[in-house]
């Protein structure tokens, strides 16, 4: 196998380790957007379940109002607003969630940009983090970019 030969079988074997680690950064990212999705489907059924409870205490609550017994009434009402509170803030933590959390897969989406601009030859290195030691090493070597550490 002559020179060129050895410089396309380099060049395929580059690709394919490049569009592995960007397969298993994709398969990080898609896991970590399921446990989220499970853990907001949780949470709402969560939020459901307590709101539901403090609809039913409060029913019971009017009802057992006319029929006058001593601290029956205090003790529903009570348990109605605890209820309510319970529901209401896992319902107000959910859509908080829901707004600030990131793109699913905008890690892989910036990864891949970084590599079209890298093999447009438009890219500067771009080190993850703010630690300057960081720096990639300049090697004649090809290195595969490592999975970024701050991947949510």
């Amino acid at each position: 196998m002559g020179p060129l030969g050895r410089a396309f079988s380099d060049l395929a074997a580059q690709l394919a380790a490049l569009a592995g680690t960007r397969l298993e950064l994709f398969g990080l990212e898609a896991r970590d957007a399921g446990d989220r999705l499970l853990g907001r489907l949780a949470a709402l059924l969560a939020a459901a379940v307590f709101l539901l409870l403090a609809l039913l205490v409060a029913t019971l609550a009017l009802a057992l109002y006319f029929w006058p017994t001593e601290y029956r009434f205090l003790a529903l009402g009570l348990l109605a607003l605890l209820y309510a509170a319970l529901g209401a803030g896992l319902a107000c933590w959910l859509v908080r969630r829901l707004r600030h959390d990131p793109d699913p897969f905008a890690v892989t989406a910036e990864v891949l940009r970084e590599d079209a601009r890298a093999l447009a030859g438009t890219a500067e290195p771009v080190v993850r983090g703010d630690d300057p030691a960081a720096q990639p090493a300049a090697s004649s070597a090809p290195q595969d970019d490592p999975i970024p550490e701050d991947v949510p």
